[in-house]
This record gives C-alpha cells, structure tokens and sequence, in this order.
C-alpha cells in the first residue's frame, strides 16, 4: 500500500504533468516550484521506511528529470537549441495515475516537440508561430505554404535520420553488451581450464618427485650391493693369494 508521502507525491507529479501539456505564460513559475518540490519530495521518499520498490523509484526519477529537463530547455534562447535539448528527453514509461491510456509526459514530450519544430519552421519562413489552435492564424500565402510543406518535408526527414540513429546506437549497444557478455564467459572458461591444468600439473609434479626418490633410493640399493660384491671379490683374490704362496712355495 502506498504511503501518504507517495499518495502526495503522485498526485503532484500529476498535476506537474497536466500543467507542462499546457501553454504556460505567467503560471510558469509554479510549475518550476513545483518540479522543485517533486525533487524534495522524490529524496525524501527514497529515505522513507515504507519507500516503493527500486523499479518504481526509477520510473519517478526519470519523471522528475524529465519535467526538470523540459524547463531548462525551453529556457534555451533558440527554437534549433530547444529541440535539440528535447531529442534527449527521456519521459515516463508507465501512466502516472490511473485513468491515463497514455504516459502524460510522453504526451507532453510529443507536445513539446511539435512546438519546436513549429518555432523552427516560423524562425525559417520569417513568420509568427501559432502555439494556440484555438485562436486564428494568419494565412500563408500559397508560396509560403508549399515553402512550409517543405520544409515539414526535411524536419520530417531529420527526425527519421535521428530516431534511426538513436535505434542503431541502442542495438549497438546492446550487441556490445552481448560481444561482453560473451568474452567474459569466454575468459571465465579459459580461467578455468587453466586453473584444472595448473592442478594437474601440481599433482604430475609431485607424482614426478615421489617417483624420483623412489628411483634414487633404488640406485642407491643398487650401488651398495655392487660395492659389497666388490669388496668380497678383493677380499677372495687376496686371500687366495696368500693361501697359494703358502702352499706353493718359491722354487730354489
């Protein structure tokens, strides 16, 4: 169950949200005290006891920021710098309240979108920007409307050229991460293999040592038994010597 802290916290970015769809003149300070207040809320409920899950966080966070980033850029003094800034706005993925089909700030972010890119096209043409549908706008001439249709033309163009390009960033940066993924499993395996070499070789090492005290020992058995042969042999020449002169003696 949300805690009253969240309770609060919804019902502000709501109204945040339902505000940035609007066309803001003087009431645009409130909604930058209110953002203000969203982020000391959002701090305030990541160190509450009863805080939502760590997915949940995230997805207030990138609101907030979002909210933050959508008032910085339309600060920007150029409509080219303002839609700039909004190509890397990242809104809301989930509805905020109930009752939205869609994420509210995705819809503004659309919005916003619009907006620049009919200040662009007003800023080219020399024109004044309708910002409001419900009031009248000066007709173009048929000159200027085909100049329009243009240039609707090649934004459209650019905007497709940018979203593709965003997409083959992203699915480069997926295949990275999988390229990654895979050379670590990679090189977890090596480190294995080498680690089971490196015990067998351990283990041939010592089978290898036992092995040659054994030998040593072996040889040095052999050695002595020769070395006693040999001293038994002198021993019998010598002996047989002395018993043959004694027997045998020297001839006159």
């Amino acid at each position: 169950m949300a805690s009253r802290l969240e309770i609060n916290f919804i019902r502000l970015l709501s109204r945040c949200e339902s505000m940035a769809s609007e066309k803001r003149g003087e009431t645009e300070w409130r909604l930058e005290k209110y953002v203000a207040a969203l982020e000391e809320m959002l701090v305030a409920l990541k160190k509450s006891q009863s805080k939502p899950t760590q997915e949940v966080l995230a997805e207030y966070t990138r609101k907030v920021g979002f909210l933050k980033g959508l008032l910085e850029a339309e600060k920007l003094p150029s409509p080219t710098e303002k839609a700039l800034a909004n190509q890397f706005l990242t809104p809301g993925r989930t509805p905020t309240i109930a009752n939205e089909r869609m994420p509210a700030s995705k819809t503004v972010h659309m919005q916003s979108k619009a907006r620049c890119t009919g200040e662009m096209r007003a800023e080219l043409l020399g024109t004044s920007y309708c910002s409001n549908p419900s009031k009248p706008c000066r007709s173009l001439p048929v000159d200027e409307r085909q100049s329009a249709a243009e240039l609707d033309a090649i934004l459209q163009h650019h905007h497709n050229l940018q979203e593709k390009l965003a997409e083959d960033m992203i699915n480069l940066a997926r295949n990275l991460k999988n390229n990654t993924l895979a050379a670590q499993n990679i090189i977890k395996q090596d480190n294995q293999t080498l680690t089971q070499s490196m015990r067998q070789a351990d283990m041939n090492f010592e089978k290898l040592r036992n092995e040659s005290e054994r030998l040593e020992q072996h040889t040095k058995k052999s050695v002595n038994w020769l070395l006693w042969l040999m001293l038994i042999l002198v021993s019998f020449t010598f002996i047989s010597m002395i018993l043959f002169i004694r027997i045998f003696p020297r001839l006159r």
